[in-house]
């Protein structure tokens, strides 16, 4: 195999740097602010333990998965380093490794840079960015959406201020869903949907999509409603195994969302793309018939994925790539919005 680097330079990873000068701290440990995530039995989580294995033995090995972690704090340094220990490393063909086992690295909404992992990476990886200036900044780090990470240092130099990021202002937006909502497939952490409408409304999220496994079990349901949160987005049509599934589980779980939270906003919607087939239009109607029982907002197919960029939003006709994923956070925010 070509090592393209020597070909292209841009496309050169170095997981190797000299540490001189950096400090690492633990990220579970103040002025460190976690988000969407639980530190829990040594390793982060998206549900705690018991709750992931009352719904499913895949939703329990998926809950490893760090979609939507993120790690926030202020600091002027201009070297940000990584050392992350990591488990259940996902490498799809179809997938680039920067989106299911990457960090990126936020300033408010806007993106500085990613910790490109070495494709042979087995138990976690080291990396390190060089900021182009010094000056104090709010930063967000983004956990991979598609691994496991056990354990999390972040290296700055020894003598930079270090300081806790300003507080989100509300409750989390709680995303529940399929693969779509996971992440499936962003090129980087900070292009699934939910992280994008999280960073253009600068809220807080918590990414519960379980690729393949997102059926509205009681046990989800239940777990969801007691959430706190300041709204909800649900899309799980395309982990229904059949209609009839859809129609048995989806208002009982969106109704109990709703009797837990009367006031929040609930945007419900279907399978993201332009046109859809007969069995596809009935799904449709069942997540319609929900919205119309529990005031909620439906999300039209259309408005995620406009039948314009159909061609060019997925990588493979079902998983949005970074266009499709796009269009999808600028139709929730909006709703969100108003």
């Amino acid at each position: 195999m070509t090592d393209f680097s020597r070909i292209d330079p841009n496309f050169k990873v170095e997981p190797c740097f000299s540490q001189e000068g950096l400090a690492f701290y633990d990220v579970t440990k103040p002025p460190f602010s976690l988000h969407g995530l639980l530190w829990e039995g040594g390793c982060f989580r998206r549900l705690p333990r018991q709750v992931a294995e009352s719904v499913s033995e895949e939703v329990a090995h998926l809950s490893l998965h760090t979609a939507g972690g993120r790690v926030r704090f202020d600091t002027d340094s201009k070297r940000i380093a990584i050392r992350a220990s990591m488990h259940a490393i996902e490498k799809m063909p179809h997938f680039a490794l920067t989106g299911s086992g990457g960090f990126d690295l936020f300033e408010g909404a806007g993106y500085l840079a990613t910790f490109i992992p070495p494709f042979g990476f087995l138990e976690g990886f080291s990396s390190q960015k060089v900021l182009e200036s010094r000056k104090l900044r709010q930063l967000t780090l983004n956990f991979p959406l598609y691994s496991g990470v056990r354990e999390l240092y972040i290296g700055v130099e020894e003598h930079a201020a270090l300081l806790p990021a300003p507080a989100y202002p509300q409750a989390p937006v709680v995303f529940y869903g399929s693969s779509i909502t996971q992440g499936g497939c962003a090129s980087k952490p900070g292009c699934a949907f939910p992280a994008m409408v999280g960073q253009m409304l600068n809220r807080d999220h918590v990414n519960l999509g379980f690729s393949g496994s997102c059926k509205g079990e009681e046990e989800m349901a239940a777990y969801l409603a007691a959430l706190p949160m300041s709204a909800f987005v649900c899309g799980y049509d395309h982990n229904a195994p059949t209609l009839a599934h859809l129609q048995r589980t989806h208002l009982p779980l969106v109704r109990a969302v709703r009797e837990a939270h009367p006031d929040i906003p609930i945007l419900l919607f279907g399978r993201p793309k332009a046109a859809l087939n007969e069995e596809e239009q009935a799904r449709r109607a069942v997540i319609q018939a929900t919205c119309a029982a529990v005031n909620a907002i439906f999300i039209p197919n259309e408005a995620l994925i406009p039948a314009e960029i159909t061609s060019w939003a997925t990588v493979d006709g079902v998983h949005p790539n970074d266009l499709g994923f796009y269009h999808m956070a600028k139709a929730v925010a909006a709703r969100l919005t108003k």
